[in-house]
């Protein structure tokens, strides 16, 4: 059975350009968790400074800004809200492109992929229903 040389061209096309954006998304997932880890860092280190009502020195692109400490505290935090929303949702989002490109390529859909984590309650019940 022979295929058609262009059907096979645009089926690996289409396989590579699922994959690419595979990569872009796991890599902007990257991105977004090392700026996650450099502000808890710069939160942790305003939390530890000893004297809380003095300014800090922030860097916006190329700029260093002296800001009161409680507003930096908060626009890190507020910061940290976003990242974590953001890189949830582009791992909601690799998910479905990770089951497109697996489908695409013939392969079953990947098991237990769409897990998700238990919430601090429902962790809480589960503790208190093993403890007896």
């Amino acid at each position: 059975m022979a295929r058609d040389p262009a059907f096979v061209l645009r089926y690996l096309a289409e396989v590579e350009e699922l994959a690419e954006d595979v990569l872009a998304s796991r890599q902007q997932i990257v991105d977004l968790d090392v700026k996650r880890n450099r502000n808890r860092e710069a939160l942790r280190a305003l939390h530890k400074d000893p004297e809380p009502d003095e300014k800090a020195m922030v860097c916006f692109g190329n700029m260093f800004i002296e800001l009161p400490k409680a507003k930096t505290r908060e626009m890190l935090r507020q910061d940290q809200e976003e990242l974590d929303e953001e890189i949830n949702n582009l791992r909601k989002e690799l998910r479905v492109k990770v089951n497109r490109l697996y489908e695409a390529q013939g392969k079953p859909e990947l098991k237990g992929f769409n897990l998700n984590p238990m919430s601090a309650e429902e962790m809480k019940l589960i503790n208190r229903i093993l403890e007896g």
